[in-house]
């Protein structure tokens, strides 16, 4: 009736899963459904499915114009598999830690049929199952009952939208006070559980009955678009434009958000202390600024440690200095140029410096002579950098140990902080940064926080690159402020000229066209260009670079990295690393693989870590290989340098392929050659900073891939958008203290 397809009912097995969301739960399936001698493939919003489950299916039936029918599911009920082969897949499945498809078929062979009932009433009797150690029954104990623990609250979530996934992390957050937390303020779910956001919290409050005028809800919309603020880099937002945002971000079809009962919240929370709110200056003069507290307070610390730091007069002998650089130039056969040696000068005289310039313009060359200048001064060093193969590029070149950060100041997962702060500062006379145009914030903040007062600080960075992930744009506020002094190197050395590299970073910053070369002149030229129009084109054209061109050019694929504008679209990192995934580690029989998110990860896969984890002890933008899989226990392990790191499968969504990365990711890393599609299906992105970082990622060849069209409007389009910061305002009237 009214032309609507009769809901139809099946019951059978899922045999196999060709694709996950860990988003939204939505799955594509094959099924087996008894007495058909075909799989049928089933399609819907599952809550935890698994192969080997039996399910009973309530649906429609739809055709495909490119798959053919499927059957899209609209309610099921799982039911326990009667069949020895059924009840071995379920168990086999990966549903419960400890048991994979070997351990599975040892016991379903021992207790057939009775296998699930064994298992819920007595479980004990596993010890009777030959090659199964008490050791692990134990295990399995506990996993069969922590997994229906979960399952009573993913059959809770799972008409909310929510994932296994996200279900997982919710009771591993709450434990039984799941349901309980979720039914009262569903919005907690934002701020606590990562990777579920206000959008996602927001429809699971709407089904659960709570009003769109919650008081909850536009608390929770306040925050949620301060965040999302910050993840764009804003420190802050002007109050009348966090009130516009919240009440777009709020609205529902036939519910009107009055924009004044926002803006009441706002100065509620300020009395409350969710928010901080403070009158603008300059540009922003006659406005409230809303900040996180967080954020405010870490701009007051950044500007005040400074201060401190800055107070501190020097005593130096430069003339004793400028000796020593005469008999270092003459022991190592270098030669420095005027800015170079003023640059090592200040660096002698200076509590604080910042050491900047482009490429092949000597940051390297100047630094090392820093670092020699302060041992030879008897002064002891730390050297440290955001990423950690930046700071193992700073160990070579200084030919001493380089951290990261997060090391340096050896956070404790314990207490979730790190143990070098202004109470146990860290143990060097000077400290070197390099990067250090990606410090966010919070990260600036740890920092200073632990650099002693009494001991030097040098930042170098190159402020032409994107700023930081993180919000802030510390490095260029720091410069801005015209309180701490800055060596701003230009002059480009001839053995740089001779890179087309170097001279088409520089060429994109004075927004000038660069002069690339067709991928035929590859001998010829270190910075090369495939034409190509059309997006379909350019997967193909990366493709045939990564697989024949490259190779034949000497290189190995370990050494080649994607680097693209964004993750969507068909150039984008998304598709380009399945692309590249089949061509660089295609799957072999002998070669474990697993599937979570819609992406399949097997053994050998290059993975980047996507957020910070500090109890793994690994960080947002580090790269590594899949080294194994262990399908009865649960876990991946991947190589991260010399370290291996282990992943439940919970934890998954914090790692993702890496034969593709956002030049943002990139950031702070070299490699030996980038292939860098650029397009116009990547407008949004395009921008002159976005280009010159990505370009100063190769070390010996860079491959642009795109159309000239693209290319011309990211070297004409300055980033416009400035982020919200005072933190130069903030040191500038620190400084003026002193």
């Amino acid at each position: 009736m009214n032309g609507q397809p009769a809901t139809e009912q099946l019951k059978g097995i899922v045999e196999r899963i060709t694709f996950y969301s860990a988003e939204s739960g939505y799955s594509i399936a094959r099924f087996k459904v008894p007495g058909e001698r075909d799989l049928l493939t089933i399609v819907g919003s599952f809550a935890n499915l698994q192969a080997g489950q039996t399910l009973e299916l309530a649906g429609i039936w739809r055709d495909h114009p490119k798959y053919g029918a499927q059957f899209q599911v609209t309610q099921y009920r799982e039911t326990k598999p009667a069949t020895i082969t059924g009840i071995e897949k379920y168990l086999g499945s990966g549903l419960i830690k400890g048991v994979g498809p070997v351990t599975a078929k040892r016991i379903v062979a021992h207790f057939g049929l009775d296998t699930l009932e064994v298992i819920e009433s007595q479980i004990e009797r596993l010890n009777e199952v030959p090659g199964i150690a008490k050791k692990r029954v134990k295990l399995i104990q506990l996993a069969w009952v922590e997994q229906k623990a979960i399952k009573e609250v993913m059959l809770f979530l799972q008409g909310h939208g929510v994932s296994t996934t996200y279900a997982v992390k919710i009771y591993k957050k709450y434990g039984d006070e799941s349901i309980a937390v979720v039914t009262q303020n569903p919005y907690r779910l934002a701020t606590d559980v990562y990777g579920i956001g206000f959008v996602t919290a927001d429809a699971i409050a709407r089904n659960l009955g709570i009003e769109p005028t919650s008081e909850y809800r536009y608390r929770s919309g306040l925050l949620h678009v301060l965040n999302h603020a910050a993840e764009e880099g804003h420190c802050f937002l002007p109050q009348a434009e966090l009130v516009e945002n919240t009440v777009k971000r709020l609205a529902l079809p036939g519910h009107v958000i009055e924009p004044k009962d926002v803006e009441e919240l706002t100065v509620t929370m300020a009395i409350d202390e969710e928010l901080i709110m403070q009158g603008g200056s300059g540009e922003l003069a006659g406005q409230f600024l809303c900040y996180s507290p967080p954020f405010y307070r870490a701009e007051q610390a950044v500007a005040e440690r400074l201060r401190v730091l800055l107070s501190r007069k020097l005593p130096t002998d430069i003339e004793r200095v400028q000796r020593w650089l005469e008999r270092f130039a003459q022991a190592t056969n270098s030669t420095l140029s005027e800015q170079q040696r003023q640059a090592v000068e200040l660096a002698a005289s200076s509590r604080v410096l910042i050491l900047t310039g482009g490429p092949g313009t000597g940051k390297t060359t100047t630094t090392k002579t820093i670092v020699a200048l302060w041992k030879a001064m008897g002064k002891t060093i730390a050297l440290a950098s955001p990423t950690g193969r930046a700071a193992q590029r700073l160990s070579e070149v200084t030919g001493q140990e380089a951290k990261t950060i997060h090391r340096l100041l050896e956070f404790d997962p314990k207490h979730m902080k790190f143990k070098r702060d202004q109470d146990s500062p860290i143990e060097a006379d000077a400290v070197v940064v390099d990067e250090a145009s990606m410090l966010d914030l919070f990260l600036a903040n740890s920092l200073l926080k632990a650099v002693s007062p009494e001991s030097q600080l040098l930042l170098v960075g190159d402020t032409d690159q994107l700023p930081s992930v993180g919000a802030g744009a510390v490095l260029k506020d720091m410069i801005d402020s015209g309180s701490i002094p800055v060596m701003r190197l230009s002059q480009v050395f001839r053995q740089a000229q001779a890179s087309q590299i170097v001279t088409n970073a520089h060429r994109i910053n004075q927004g000038e066209f660069p002069q690339l070369e067709p991928v035929s002149d590859a001998p010829k030229s270190d910075c090369l260009w495939l034409k190509a129009t059309e997006p379909e084109d350019g997967v193909q054209y990366i493709s045939d670079i990564v697989e024949q061109l490259l190779p034949g050019l000497g290189y190995d694929l370990a050494q080649v990295q994607v680097l693209c504008p964004m993750t969507r679209g068909d150039v984008g990192t998304r598709n380009l690393n399945r692309v590249l995934q089949a061509l660089v580690n295609p799957a072999a029989a002998a070669k474990p693989e697993l599937m979570r998110g819609g992406m399949t990860l097997r053994v050998g896969d290059r993975v980047i870590q996507q957020v910070n984890d500090y109890n793994r002890e690994v960080f947002n933008g580090d790269m590594g290989i899949i080294q194994g899989m262990d399908l009865e226990e649960q876990e991946v392990t991947v190589q991260y340098g010399k370290r291996q790191v282990s992943y439940d499968y919970a934890d998954l969504n914090e790692i993702g392929l890496a034969y593709a990365v956002t030049i943002h990711k990139s950031q702070g890393s070299e490699y030996p050659v980038v292939v860098m599609p650029l397009f116009m299906q990547h407008y949004m992105m395009l921008s002159r900073n976005l280009l010159y970082t990505g370009l100063t990622r190769a070390r010996k060849l860079a491959v642009l891939v795109g159309a000239p069209k693209a290319i011309g409007m990211a070297v004409k389009r300055v980033d416009a958008m400035q982020r919200y910061t005072m933190l130069g305002q903030r040191i500038s009237r620190a400084r003026e203290t002193c």
